[in-house]
């Protein structure tokens, strides 16, 4: 949907990053539910050291994107903005309890259990690559990053989705997590995952974030 300049909602993103991150950044993931959703939003995006400012620090103490804002409620990290959008979508977020439990099992195993592994190795390969010590720290990053996967790969089975055949949150979120491993092939070695991370990509919704963001990136 396109963004409304006059919605309720708004989410923060950046007006520039290096066009290895685009497409990257994680208010893609919140931009992604609310278009699951059916939500319209405005984009508040920051100039370089807008946030450094005391008024983003007190919305975002570390300084991060996104923060989500409606009517006066403001929330930051993405996991917890996908879950409190999720609460309006029982396709999203299920309401039988141990189905819901799940959900929030794996958005929470995405962001702490898998993002972490993917970080390391996409912090070496875009920012450290030309350091000897990066050099040498790579295979071993790679290699728990690959243990991380196999174990991923192991809970999916042949799945369509973490709840069966049943897209939730917890799909979007890690799917988000994956794509930190896109500039690598790492994903490819195992089939459900590269077959997961397509299936959840090729959503309407998804395509829509992402045209947004980049949008966004390419009018400034």
């Amino acid at each position: 949907m396109p963004i409304d300049p006059d919605a309720a909602i708004t989410i923060s993103g950046f007006a520039w990053v290096p066009d290895f991150a685009r497409g990257q950044v994680r208010d893609l993931r919140v931009r992604w539910i609310l278009e699951e959703v059916g939500l319209f939003y405005r984009t508040r995006l920051l100039k370089q050291g807008d946030q450094d400012t005391p008024e983003y620090r007190a919305l975002q103490p570390f300084g991060q994107v996104p923060i989500f804002e409606e009517n006066g409620f403001v929330l930051f990290e993405t996991g917890a903005i996908v879950l409190h959008i999720a609460e309006r979508s029982e396709d999203l977020l299920p309401a039988d309890p141990a189905a819901r439990a799940r959900v929030v099992q794996w958005v929470i195993a995405a962001l702490n259990s898998i993002e972490p592994f993917a970080m390391n190795v996409a912090n070496i390969d875009f920012f450290y690559s030309d350091q000897e010590w990066a050099r040498l720290r790579r295979p071993g990053a790679v290699e728990l990053m690959r243990r991380r996967l196999a174990g991923l790969s192991n809970a999916l089975r042949d799945q369509a989705y973490f709840e069966g055949e049943r897209f939730t949150a917890a799909d979007l979120i890690m799917t988000g997590v994956l794509r930190v491993l896109e500039h690598t092939k790492l994903i490819d070695g195992y089939t459900n995952l590269s077959d997961f991370k397509a299936r959840c990509e090729g959503r309407p919704a998804f395509a829509k974030a992402l045209a947004s963001q980049i949008a966004d990136f390419e009018e400034r």
